[in-house]
């Protein structure tokens, strides 16, 4: 029966009795016959199998518990998500349910039913632990670039001098940014897909763009995870390969430069033997005369990643109750293994000169423009807002969670992170240079995942111990690219359940099959002698403009067409405070213009792509930008599809494509009615 038809029902009855007081005298029968119509009028409001549990004793009128996890008055949910079960109340009583405890009126008095609207809904999955959510946002935004990203553009921007622009486009730009994802998506509970209904509609060609997005980087990214697999293998002997000149692939021009070979002089024209097994062994890129040729693929690395796609997909193939458990080892570990290596790399000859020139502040770089345009992409990248994966952890999170807390400690131990990071790769560079007797910048050139698969290996096999470093090294790399697999895919896996639940919901580890083959099918051509230039094009071109067009978008949907009151309302019924004035003039308009600042200078001042002896031509740049389009046209085409389908005059669809619907929290409630 519908709410409408039971209200009418319950009126019509007070009337009679109002007007026909002798009715009160009726025969006990006809009443019980009565009052089981009406409950059983309840409980057809129920999902099928919950009227069977019996009526239970509703709470308090200021705090009565809703299926959502609300109450009726907009208190704090429950700490746990089924506490909110539906419930049907009896009419027997007034505020219990039939034969329980409550107020005894006459048979003739007016009693209140509580009508409850529920939803048929199916209950959204959750973290088994506030510290699983947690990892798993530090394990995402905390990845290989923190390594050899920000240490190699530290020092190229002057050192610790750095530090400040780092600092301001990270508290303007980064955390207001990273903050305001994960809100969107906690309160919405919604994939980057299907959260666009919520906020504009015509938007939700960002959700496509953005999953798209995912699969070029998961096409690149896990390859570099492939070449740390293989280097790990390699590491089980008592010499490292890369330690020696007399392999099969080493060239005239190799030379073993190692501490105890006094006699051996480093010169301009020298190739260490760590240079070459990482070039001629490992990628044979010199089977490969550029992207026009790119040759055969390479069995060894084809077995490799495909043994980390296999651990990927059985982390996440049952959803974040998996990976919240996997992630304790992969986001913990390279943590333990950076203090080891800190402290190893703080013992090593030459370590000070590498930390002096990691910090020696260079302050007249200041005033070029390229360092800030490095600061805020730096602290974007490392962030991560924009890929979809910061609204699908969110999502899981109760209700009530405190994301702003969440939003500072993540970011800011993933900034520390980087900062530490420095340290470890920079006491090992000046080790390098005092051993060659170089300068550290002519040490440093390399940028990168040359500077941890050459440099930082050759350092190692140099200690003692080598074989034991270079082990839980490679374990560290391989973990710290897990991580953001694991968010990048689950972050795609969300969007599309959330979007098409009847369709894939219960087929959820056969969707991620297929996603992780699709993925593994797309990084083939990064396996090839010639696959080091592929991922250097993807990495260039095809991914980081589209990001951050797709989160400039993002921040204008959402602070100038959802508003940001509405959007600070929704925070304040979520935390029970309202963001202040700094979050919603960051949103507003320091947010958005420091992404376009970011996308007008990477137009301005195209990257001059160069990987190894190899320089890329023209036609390649072209060929990249094309990538990256090819996944933000989703944003334009959705919006003339949704005009298109919609019904009414222009002005009408338009108007219906920015309005929000909305979420499923805000449809229910509950109904009182006066009944006998």
């Amino acid at each position: 029966m519908e709410t409408k038809d039971l209200m009418m029902a319950n009126m019509s009855t007070k009337d009679r009795w109002e007007s026909e007081p002798e009715r009160g005298k009726e025969s006990e029968e006809v009443k019980a016959q009565e009052e089981a119509t009406q409950d059983e009028n309840c409980r057809l409001m129920l999902p099928d199998g919950l009227a069977e549990r019996g009526p239970k004793s509703p709470n308090s009128a200021s705090g009565q518990q809703v299926s959502n996890g609300f109450t009726a008055s907009g208190g704090s949910q429950s700490s746990k998500e089924g506490a909110g079960l539906p419930e049907a109340y009896s009419p027997g009583s007034a505020t219990g349910p039939a034969g329980g405890s409550g107020s005894t009126e006459p048979l003739g008095g007016l009693r209140t039913l509580v009508v409850q609207q529920t939803s048929l809904d199916r209950p959204r999955e959750t973290w088994s632990k506030k510290v699983d959510f947690l990892l798993s946002v530090i394990g995402y935004a905390v990845d290989l670039g923190n390594v050899w990203r920000f240490p190699y553009i530290c020092y190229q921007n002057g050192g610790g001098a750095f530090l400040l622009p780092y600092l301001l486009m990270a508290v303007f730009g980064g955390v207001p940014l990273f903050y305001m994802e994960l809100a969107l998506g906690q309160f919405h509970r919604n994939g980057c897909i299907s959260i666009w209904k919520h906020i504009c509609p015509i938007f939700k060609g960002i959700g496509f763009a953005i999953c798209i997005i995912a699969l070029y980087i998961a096409f690149y990214y896990n390859t570099i995870m492939a070449w740390a697999l293989y280097y790990l293998l390699s590491s089980f002997q008592p010499t490292l390969p890369w330690t020696t000149c007399t392999n099969s692939w080493n060239t005239g021009n190799c030379y073993s430069y190692m501490s105890t070979d006094q006699n051996v002089s480093w010169s301009n024209s020298s190739i260490s033997p760590a240079e070459e097994f990482y070039t001629r062994h490992v990628l044979q890129v010199h089977r490969s005369s550029g992207l026009h040729q790119l040759g055969s693929i390479s069995w060894q690395l084809a077995l490799c990643l495909l043994f980390i796609f296999t651990v990927v997909y059985f982390s996440i193939w049952k959803g974040v109750k998996t990976s919240g458990k996997v992630v304790w080892v992969t986001a913990t570990f390279p943590y333990l293994v950076l203090l080891v290596l800190l402290v190893r790399g703080a013992t090593l000859p030459g370590a000070w000169r590498g930390v002096v020139f990691y910090l020696k502040p260079d302050w007249e770089k200041l005033l070029s423009t390229t360092v800030w345009i490095d600061a805020a992409a730096q602290i974007f990248f490392s962030l991560g807002p924009g890929f979809g994966v910061l609204l699908a952890f969110a999502s899981y999170n109760p209700f009530h969670n405190n994301c702003y807390k969440d939003a500072l400690v993540t970011s800011s131990v993933n900034c520390l992170t980087s900062f530490l990071s420095g340290f470890v790769i920079f006491t090992v560079l000046g080790y390098m240079a005092e051993m060659r007797q170089q300068d550290v910048d002519a040490v440093a050139k390399d940028a990168g995942p040359s500077l941890l698969f050459i440099i930082y290996a050759e350092a190692i096999a140099n200690m003692p111990a080598a074989t034991f470093f270079a082990i839980i090294f490679f374990l560290m790399i391989i973990m710290l690219g897990l991580d953001s697999t694991f968010a990048g895919l689950e972050g795609v896996v969300t969007a599309m359940l959330d979007e098409f639940p009847n369709v894939l919901v219960k087929r959820r580890e056969r969707f991620v099959l297929g996603l992780v083959c699709v993925c593994y099918l797309g990084a083939l051509s990064t396996l090839t002698y010639g696959g080091a230039f592929v991922v250097k094009l993807f990495e260039e071109y095809a991914t980081g403009p589209a990001v951050i067009t797709v989160v400039l978008l993002e921040v204008i949907a959402v602070s100038w067409f959802y508003g940001t009151t509405r959007f600070c309302n929704d925070i304040q019924v979520m935390l029970g405070f309202h963001p202040g004035f700094f979050w919603r003039i960051c949103w507003v308009a320091i947010c958005p213009t420091f992404l376009l600042f970011i996308i007008i200078s990477f137009l301005a001042f195209p990257p001059d792509v160069k990987l190894f002896d190899y320089q890329y031509p023209p036609w390649t740049t072209s060929l990249g930008y094309t990538i990256g389009v090819s996944s933000l046209i989703c944003v334009p085409a959705y919006m003339v599809y949704h005009l298109i389908n919609a019904k009414g005059t222009f002005k009408q669809r338009l108007s219906k494509s920015i309005t929000p619907e909305p979420s499923n929290e805000q449809h229910r409630g509950f109904i009182v009615t006066n009944a006998v």
